[in-house]
């Protein structure tokens, strides 16, 4: 076959996340693009919405005061998962560090909790988050279903078959209801949540 008339399928390029840094350093990226690294590529985040924004800036006055000094509680900010994604949670709890992570993000095997708000994203969130999450071992995903007003609470990852990870509890809770936080038995009343 003559090379100049072979076609080659395409493929996807992955990046680890040292390149996806690189891309910023070189201004492909800048800070506040709604970009994220999941599994070496890279995602366009969704649009945040009113209800999105109003559930997150409850979350931060709740769980201020509850967290206390038992944990450190990040926002929006990027957790390196492999070399592969480095995604930015909505609400990450992580274990307290000296430095406050001035060196390096934090890891998976730091984070303690994760919280998702989703909307537009729900779907995303429940399958490829929640299993890439779930292979990263992180305890506890909470996903704050703004759609039918429901928190999904997920813990005990596990690897279900050879190639799929997910979570072995789900709980649902309704905007009425509350829940416990894994750091502390103080329930978290989620009607002052839910916008």
């Amino acid at each position: 076959m003559n090379p100049a008339t072979r076609t080659l399928t395409p493929s996807p390029l992955h990046f680890r996340i040292k390149d996806y840094h690189r891309l910023a350093e070189l201004g492909f990226l800048g800070e506040d693009d709604p970009i994220e690294l999941v599994r070496g590529e890279l995602i366009k985040m969704a649009a945040k919405g009113t209800a999105h924004e109003t559930c997150i800036t409850r979350l931060l006055r709740v769980l201020m005061p509850m967290v206390g000094d038992r944990a450190t509680l990040r926002c929006q900010s990027p957790i390196v998962i492999a070399d592969h994604s480095e995604p930015e949670p909505d609400i990450t709890l992580v274990d307290n560090r000296e430095d406050d992570y001035a060196t390096a993000h934090p890891t998976a095997a730091a984070v303690q909790l994760l919280i998702e708000v989703a909307d537009s994203s729900l779907e995303y969130d429940r399958t490829v988050k929640l299993m890439l999450y779930a292979e990263a071992q992180i305890p506890h995903y909470w996903l704050f279903n703004l759609v039918d007003r429901t928190l999904e609470a997920y813990s005990e990852p596990a690897q279900i078959t050879p190639t799929t990870f997910g979570y072995l509890n789900r709980r649902i809770v309704p905007a009425t209801g509350a829940i416990a936080l894994p750091i502390t038995e103080e329930p978290l009343p989620l009607s002052r949540i839910f916008p």
